[in-house]
């Protein structure tokens, strides 16, 4: 049952980033370079990327369940939980207009947000940080290369972590760039590791 759990996960992560990258090249009005993953859940086609992160988020709660028990880390799994549910919450509540998108709204961030934006944009760092501390504590249960690999992966995710919140706070035309080599730090992390312990 665990590695089913951990497959499940490395199955949803791969799937979001594969729709992340279809939808933002599909997208009339949308731009993968400059639009983060979470202006895709506004317009007509929102709903794709509804479903996109609430797959994944359910998906990394069965994946956090399976590397609990496979690596024996409770504290680990926990944060993977917690990653999960940051993504489930980012699904439900979505993000306003920004930067351009839909097409007709104002570029750059607005001046006042609704509550639910508020909430969505929280959830961001949360699931990042919450990944983080799980590559961290889960390095010390691997051996040799996946050690390193692992810790790598944090250190690597953390700075991007860093750079996509200042590039989003700038409104740097390649905020989505560097977002989307963050989430793919991450989902080839998950997809490798699941093989791995497979």
């Amino acid at each position: 049952m665990s590695q089913i759990l951990v497959l499940v996960g490395a199955i949803t992560a791969a799937i979001f980033y594969v729709v992340l990258i279809v939808e933002g090249v599909l997208r009339t009005g949308y731009d993968p370079v400059y639009h983060t993953g979470s202006e895709l859940s506004l317009g007509e086609r929102g709903w794709v990327q509804i479903a996109n992160f609430l797959q994944f988020g359910v998906g990394m709660i069965c994946f956090a369940v399976g590397i609990g028990q496979l690596l024996d880390s409770l504290l680990g799994a926990a944060l993977l939980v917690v990653f999960g549910l940051a993504l489930i919450v980012a699904g439900v509540f979505l993000t306003d207009p920004v930067r351009g998108y839909p097409p007709g709204s104002p570029r750059g961030a607005p001046e006042k947000v609704s509550w639910h934006h508020q909430v969505h944009e929280a959830m961001g760092p949360l699931a990042f940080l919450a990944i983080f501390g799980a590559c961290m504590n889960l390095a010390g249960r691997l051996d040799g290369l996946w050690q390193v690999y692992t810790v790598v992966t944090g250190v690597v995710g953390l700075g991007l972590t860093a750079w996509t919140a200042l590039s989003f706070q700038r409104d740097a035309s390649i905020t989505g760039l560097v977002q989307r080599c963050l989430i793919l730090v991450y989902v080839a992390w998950i997809v490798l590791l699941s093989i791995h312990l497979l």
